[in-house]
């Protein structure tokens, strides 16, 4: 089983390391980026791994949320915590690839839970279609 490269991967769907990184700027908009780069080093330094990562990440929130403030909005709605001003403030300060992580963790969280929540009624009506096998007899205690 062979896995390609970063590079290759890279050649392939871009051509060049400019064109990535062109891409990945063309998604970093006000709506989804927070500024933490290095102005004189610009994307062009980091490393294609983590290039081809964010872009995946960014086209991914942006065809299924649009924005960072939908997906931190998401995020709250999974949690049920909507009206929690102070965890608000601190997804904001989040990066976008950290948000969609969150996100993902918390709805596989959710998603899990409601098919656990099923599971005991369908054993419940296993149990109460079969005839209840008899319990053996006690055994006497000895006292001495």
């Amino acid at each position: 089983m062979s896995s390609k490269t970063p590079l290759a991967l890279m050649k392939e769907k871009f051509g060049d390391k400019a064109k990535l990184v062109e891409a990945v700027e063309k998604l970093t908009g006000e709506d989804l980026w927070v500024a933490r780069t290095n102005k004189s080093k610009g994307l062009g330094h980091v490393s294609n791994a983590k290039l081809l990562r964010l872009h995946g990440i960014f086209t991914e929130v942006k065809g299924k949320f649009g924005t960072r403030e939908k997906l931190i909005d998401a995020i709250l709605e999974i949690e049920k915590r909507t009206k929690d001003a102070g965890y608000r403030q601190r997804l904001l300060a989040w990066p976008v690839p950290r948000l969609y992580d969150a996100y993902k963790s918390t709805a596989k969280r959710a998603g899990a839970s409601k098919p656990e929540a099923a599971k005991p009624a369908a054993t419940a009506k296993k149990t109460a279609a079969a005839p209840a096998a008899p319990k053996p007899a006690k055994k006497a205690a000895k006292k001495a």
